[in-house]
Formats: C-alpha cells, structure tokens, sequence
C-alpha cells in the first residue's frame, strides 16, 4: 500500500483528480435533459470531481503539514494499549530505533551518519518524550573516536511532528553539506516537538502547579543526552534551533538560561508566549511570571545575557515590526544577527530558505569540545 504521506499517492490522487475532470467535462452535453437520469448523472458527476480534487489537495496538504501520519493514524484503527518498559534510573535515554541516512557520500554511518529515534525522561522533572538524534559521519570514524560533539537541538513548531524535520525541513542534509563545507563542525542533531505533554501547548514555559517543560529542555534533556552520547558538556558547544513556537522556545532558552545554550535560532519565531485554547493558563495569573517570558521585555529590562541569537523574518512577515523591536533593544553581551527575505511566509518554503545559512552562522557560535 502506498504511503498516506508519501509522494507517489499524490500524484496518483492529482491525476485520477484531473481524469475525472477531463471526463466531466466531456460528458457534461450528455447528460442534459430534464429526467431523473439526466439528474442523476449531473450530481454523480460534481460530486466525483468534488471529492477527487479534495481528496488529492487532503493529500498534498497532509504530506505537507504532517496531520496523520499513517493509515492507521487517519483511520483510527492503530488503537493498541500501550506497553509499558521498565527502565532503571540511570537509563534517562532509551534507544528505540535506528533509521540509515542517505546521502549523495553513500549509506554507511561513517559517510553520511546516522539517526537514532530515542525516548527521553526527564530525571528532576519527570517529563518523558520522544525524540530523533542525528549523529554525524564523524561521530563514528576512528579519527573522532576520543571526540567529543556540540549539541543542536531542533524544535518544530506546533503543533509539529519531529519526523519533518527530517523529511521536509531537511535538517539532517543540510547539516551534513554544511560539516563537508567546513561552515559547521561535526554537530549532533537532537530533533523534538516542542511540547512534552501530549497535545497540550506549553510554550515551552514551567507552568506552575503544570508541567516544568522550560526545566525539562534546560536542564533534562542536556544531561540525559550527555550520559549516552559523547557531547559537550560546556553550554558554549550547545545551541537551539526552531521554527514558529519552536523559535520562540530557542530564544528563551537562551536568554533566560544561558548556562545551558548560548547560541539560539528563532525561524519566523515570536517574542511572547501565546495564549489560546490549545495552551490553556501559563502562568496561573502570575503576572510577573508573565512578563519574565516575554522576551522583548527581557531585552528591555533585564541584564543582557552573554548568548548569541539569530532572529528571521521577512517583509511579509507578521513579525517583522516586532524582530525590529528586537534588534533596537539588545544590548552587550548580547549579540544578535537576523535573516530578512525579501518575501516569505510562515511555512515550511519560508524555513527551508532559512536553514542553510542558519546553520553556517551555527557555525560561527559552536564551540567543538575537547576530546574525551
């Protein structure tokens, strides 16, 4: 069966939608008249070009967006109870999963890398997620055997799905050209959602009495990651990177505890936590809580933290006027650079213009560890 989200299925679903059309259109004479037939037939016909082309754009925007992911995702019939794994306390990072990467180099891990889908639990805040590593060809060559890498961990926006990332954004491609071209160093991918409570949008903030997802990214997920991969261990050699509300997660990362990423990267990202349906109370009324998460404000008021931050927009963009605001009130030790585009909007065409020269400024404010 073909893939729900793969390409051959919507040229298929575009073409029998574009037949069906073309034999609407050739039909149409015939079925004149005023009978019941004649009735029938007009009404057969909208309705199979209607549901032909809805089916084939359903198609292309699900391959696009990734709302389901398979078959059994859409139908509902992968309703399995889940299976409980029992882990001891040190196992904060569990193997799950181990997918070849491809590339123009060949298939071999000490060409092109290897990616690793993981299961994260959090050991002070008790928080448990999944999440895809990319190691780096290097990451397996002899040369390298003693070294240690620098971290980038990657968020989607929301809601989002990790395996975009790969697919769509091309995180792991790009980060490959951008090590062989010398603009970025050997770099582990660490690539997430930026929630880590089922559906819920926690705009990556430690809700009071709710979920710490602002401790589990910050102080969690480096340490897990450190006790089972050969990562730095200093903040300098670490750095986040995301999309939409995955932007604004990487800037307050950043800023708010800079002993954790020094280097931050907000696609099309903004400067506020939202506040909407799908978030519900942030900040159980807390005011000042509030605002210590509304970075222009920290900009404004706060002292400067000592990180890098690379802030894209575009003209077209909503939040030109406020990536404007940004840069007009950073000051020392704060450094910041941003990507203006002549157009573009908040999606997936947008970021992927983004990336590669993201990465080559990654490349920039990444500190290369000292071997082990």
């Amino acid at each position: 069966m073909l893939s729900l989200t793969g390409l051959p299925l919507q040229i298929v679903a575009s073409v029998v939608a574009i037949l069906v059309f073309g034999a609407t259109m050739w039909l149409w004479p015939r079925f004149g008249g005023k009978g019941w037939k004649s009735w029938t037939a007009r009404i057969g016909a909208f309705l199979a070009t209607q549901i032909a082309v809805l089916v084939a754009m359903g198609l292309i925007a699900n391959g696009y967006f990734g709302f389901y992911s398979s078959w059994s995702d859409l139908l509902g019939t992968d309703g399995k109870p889940g299976t409980v794994v029992d882990h001891t306390p040190n196992a904060a990072v569990a193997v799950t999963g181990e997918q070849k990467f491809y590339s123009a180099q060949g298939s071999d891990r000490e060409r092109s890398g290897l990616i690793q889908q993981v299961a994260v639990k959090g050991a002070s805040t008790g928080l448990s997620t999944e999440a895809f590593v990319y190691l780096p060809p290097q990451y397996f060559q002899p040369d390298y055997a003693q070294q240690r890498f620098p971290m980038a961990l990657v968020l989607t926006g929301y809601p989002g799905t990790p395996e975009k990332l790969i697919s769509l954004m091309q995180y792991p491609a790009s980060t490959l050209t951008a090590i062989e071209q010398k603009k970025l160093p050997p770099t582990v991918l660490v690539m997430m959602r930026p929630t880590v409570v089922g559906n819920r949008d926690t705009e990556c903030v430690d809700v009071p009495g709710g979920p710490q997802a602002e401790t589990f990214f910050t102080t969690d997920l480096p340490k897990a990651l450190a006790t089972t991969y050969r990562l730095g261990t200093d903040p300098a050699s670490r750095a986040v990177i995301g999309n939409s509300t995955g932007g604004y997660c990487a800037l307050k990362f950043a800023m708010r505890k800079p002993d954790s990423y020094r280097a931050a990267v907000a696609l099309s990202g903004y400067y506020s936590a939202a506040h909407d349906e799908t978030t519900g109370d942030l900040f159980g009324g807390n005011d000042q809580l509030k605002q210590q998460n509304d970075l222009l404000w920290r900009l404004k008021n706060q002292p400067a933290a000592p990180v890098s931050l690379l802030l894209t927009t575009s003209y077209d963009e909503n939040n030109y006027a406020d990536t404007q605001a940004m840069v007009g009130a950073f000051k020392a030790p704060t450094k910041l650079s941003t990507i203006t585009l002549d157009t573009g909007g908040h999606n997936f065409h947008t970021w992927t213009r983004e990336i590669p020269p993201a990465l080559e400024w990654l490349g920039q404010h990444l500190t290369m560890p000292k071997a082990a």
